[in-house]
């Protein structure tokens, strides 16, 4: 009679893991794998997502280089046109003073000629006529001075200024047409220096402009990036929850919670329960998730990894019910969410000695083992022990 009385039971359960669930589209194995499904394509997206920021960061560091590059440039030319430009200030500088001195030196000449004239007369009114000639022959006042036999009819005295009159003369008109040259000359330059540094500051503002538009883009990824993360971290707490579920079914249907047989790896420590890891060591929800945990039915025996003494025993928050054994000098385990102890403080344990039960005490979304393994009180990997 007691055989048949399983059977409605054991139906009902197999019901609950391959048929939908009450406000549910989907069996839960079916659910189970949709959600790995979107958990992975999260992960692409991260993926993607990732190598695409970690491009913009490339370009943006290149258009960095770049933008450099071009204010150095623009720092050298505007080093240059400062210098033509003080150039072209000193040329001015030199023909404001070479038109101040050719002022002077016309004043000096209409003096002269003053004074030439005076002595024109004084030769007419001595009645020398061929003093007269050589002047009304002259064809201006340039070519009178360039004649000889007028020069030798006139005193030293008028013959020395004459000659520094038109010397002076000379020179200044020279002096003021070479300069005139070289301002122009000079100004031409500023002008292209003037071109140059202001196409170089065009590029520059363009490679700002450009790497400005790269940041954003960067930023939206990195946003979306974010955003996908915390997406991806929530289906994976779902996942966590419907592959407890499953294992909590699993257990149901199995009977009765045998402590089982001992399992054991490749490590110095056994298995404490026989289950599915349902979430490996490792960051998780973007903190470290210190240990392993590993679904089985509430009520299922845990057995200790390793002999050792009971340094820790009673609730934690965050892990419920807590047992640490300490096994060596630096190597102890934890076993987190039990529903009850079966040791006690200060306790002596051996390897594979029933130390509690499992169950869903503290912060946990379904009934599973929290199991860790610590290296002088960090935690480490316990597949590294196992």
């Amino acid at each position: 009679m007691q055989k048949y009385f399983w059977i409605p039971i054991t139906l009902g359960l197999a019901a609950y893991v391959l048929l939908p669930m009450p406000g549910q589209t989907a069996p839960l194995s079916e659910r189970i794998e949709a959600k790995r499904s979107q958990v992975e394509e999260k992960k692409h997206q991260e993926g993607v997502l990732t190598s695409t920021i970690s491009g913009l960061n490339d370009r943006i560091k290149s258009l960095q280089g770049e933008i450099g590059s071009t204010q150095g440039r623009l720092a050298n030319v505007q080093d240059e046109l400062d210098a033509r430009e003080a150039e072209l200030q000193a040329v001015r500088d030199d023909l404001e003073v070479a038109r101040d001195k050719l002022a002077r030196a016309r004043k000096k000449l209409g003096l002269a000629r003053v004074g030439l004239a005076d002595r024109l007369v004084e030769l007419y009114k001595a009645d020398r006529p061929d003093a007269l000639t050589v002047v009304l022959e002259a064809d201006g006042f340039s070519d009178l001075l360039e004649r000889t036999e007028f020069l030798d009819r006139i005193s030293d005295q008028d013959r020395e200024i004459v000659t520094t009159v038109k010397v002076l003369k000379e020179r200044f008109e020279r002096k003021e047409r070479t300069l005139a040259a070289l301002e122009d000359q000079k100004e031409q330059i500023a002008v292209a220096v003037l071109r140059r540094r202001d196409e170089i500051a065009a590029t520059r503002d363009r490679l700002a402009t450009a790497q400005g538009d790269l940041r954003g883009a960067r930023n939206d990824r990195s946003a979306t990036l974010a955003q996908v993360r915390d997406s991806r971290s929530k289906l994976e707490g779902d996942l966590q929850d419907l592959e407890a579920a499953q294992a909590r079914v699993t257990g149901q249907l199995q009977g009765s919670l045998p402590a089982g047989p001992i399992k054991h790896g490749t490590g110095q420590l056994i298995w404490p329960v026989n289950g599915p890891v349902v979430s490996p060591f490792g960051m998780r929800w973007g903190r470290l998730h210190a240990g392993i945990d590993i679904a089985v039915p509430s009520g299922t025996p845990i057995r200790a990894a390793d002999g050792g003494n009971v340094v820790l025993l009673g609730w934690v928050d965050g892990y419920g019910n807590y047992t640490c054994i300490q096994h060596t000098s630096s190597l102890s385990t934890c076993y987190g969410h039990q529903s009850a102890f079966a040791t006690s403080q200060g306790a002596s344990v051996r390897q594979g000695q029933v130390i509690g039960y499992v169950g869903c005490t503290g912060h946990c979304f379904g009934d599973h083992l929290h199991f860790e393994t610590r290296v002088g009180g960090s935690p480490v990997d316990p597949f590294g022990y196992l």
